[in-house]
């Protein structure tokens, strides 16, 4: 069968090289070196994009993706304001909401947090809170003078299901008499319904109300509301849909999304990305010019050959690709084993690090300070594809000079010397 000379001749190389000593091993170390620089480079771009999702399918399923906040006056008839909103095709599903600042005190416990009003069935389209309630009913809120409240807020005021808690709230126009406004504070006994434990610091600074509720507390007419909240089809589009929202509203009021509360979450992400690719890939650089050193020792090694090859005609370009051929196959073989332990480690990345974590008995990541309890992974075939192709990339680059510096060779200096 037909075959070209230099991959001949490049393969005939790489069998005799093996179990050749000083050379093997350095061929060896950079096949091992890109290995694992791209196992891990996908292991952690893997990780990153789990966190990614898991930000965007779990925070962002309670977090609101886009709020549309009264400026001075309330929005009247949110109903309306709703159904106008929702002729938007980029817009899942909205819902009215009423923010206030307080503090919840049980004896001589106090704690400071967010009140919602909300709408409990329209709140549910809009939000995944029900879903993580631990105790009581969510429906429960409809009832008069009813709270759900955090997981965190529980535990720090000593309060079950039935208590009763006494929330604080500030008047609705601020004086500069401090005294007076202490002694104006809005005072309301509401009892707990519902906790939620759903992680990180939304359980300890959020607690939940009727929407009717706090329009009574604000003395806000019916049909009015503080704000809408949106719930868009992409959330990381949610800054544009919020702008394009805002000019269908007749209402003064002012965006706010997601990326202003929680986007420091996906900045860091983007930004540990950044570094660990630009980190890894320095690792797989190094790794691939081993292949450096190895072709240098086997251009010395096969000067005579070389000589012998130009006596009887070989081209500059055969002899080039004969040596490009020797440091490709350790890139190739160093991104195939790589790539499939970094894919099927990042598949199996949740289930290591559970396992891991039962082993040592410590948990890497704390429900009570982060948004999750458990280290994500997804597996995205675009940076597995990108990953590879870099590590080879600089292969190819690794084996340019000195697949040049063997047709430099002197075919008469070296045969002269034999």
């Amino acid at each position: 069968m037909f075959k070209p000379l230099s991959i001949f001749l490049g393969t005939r190389y790489i069998a005799n090289r093996q179990g050749k000593g000083f050379a093997s091993f350095i061929s060896a170390s950079s096949t091992i070196g890109i290995a694992l620089g791209v196992m891990i480079l996908i292991l952690v771009l893997s990780a990153m994009n789990g966190f990614e999702r898991a930000l965007a399918q779990h925070l962002l399923s309670i977090v609101p993706h886009s709020e549309l906040m009264a400026v001075n006056d309330p929005i009247d008839d949110w109903q309306s304001t709703i159904q106008q909103i929702q002729k938007n095709p980029q817009i899942n599903s909205a819902a009215p909401i009423i923010k206030m600042q307080g503090m919840m005190q049980k004896r001589d416990q106090l704690k400071g947090l967010e009140l919602r009003g909300v709408d409990p069935k329209l709140e549910r389209t809009v939000s995944s809170v029900a879903n993580y309630i631990s105790s009581g009913s969510w429906q429960d809120l409809n009832k008069d003078n009813a709270v759900v409240i955090g997981a965190g807020i529980a535990k720090k005021l000593n309060v079950t299901i039935g208590d009763t808690v006494q929330m604080l709230l500030p008047p609705m126009k601020h004086g500069k008499d401090i005294n007076r406004q202490i002694s104006s504070l809005k005072k309301r006994n509401l009892q707990v319904v519902g906790i939620f434990k759903f992680g990180g610091e939304i359980d300890s600074n959020q607690a939940y109300i009727s929407l009717n509720q706090a329009a009574d507390i604000l003395g806000y007419h019916h049909g009015q509301a503080q704000g809408i909240r949106l719930k868009v089809n992409n959330v990381f589009l949610a800054p544009k849909i919020s702008r394009e929202i805002l000019y269908s509203v007749d209402s003064y009021v002012g965006v706010y999304d997601w990326t202003r509360t929680q986007g420091h979450l996906y900045n860091d992400i983007q930004l540990v990305r950044m570094v660990m690719f630009i980190v890894l890939v320095l690792v797989i650089a190094v790794a691939s010019f081993n292949i450096v050193s190895t072709l240098f020792m086997a251009v010395n090694e096969k000067q005579s050959d070389i000589a012998i090859l130009k006596t009887m005609g070989a081209s500059s370009l055969t002899i080039m690709l004969t040596f490009i051929l020797q440091g490709l196959t350790n890139g190739v073989l160093g991104c195939v084993i790589g790539g499939l332990l970094g894919v099927y480690l990042s598949i199996n990345l949740t289930e290591f690090s559970m396992a891991i974590e039962k082993f040592l008995g410590v948990s890497f990541l704390s429900g009570d300070v982060y948004f999750i309890d458990f280290l994500p992974t997804y597996v995205n075939q675009t940076d597995v594809v990108i990953t590879i192709s870099t590590a080879l990339l600089l292969t190819f680059l690794a084996t340019i000079y000195p697949a040049w510096q063997a047709t430099k060779v002197e075919p008469a200096q070296v045969l002269g010397q034999l």
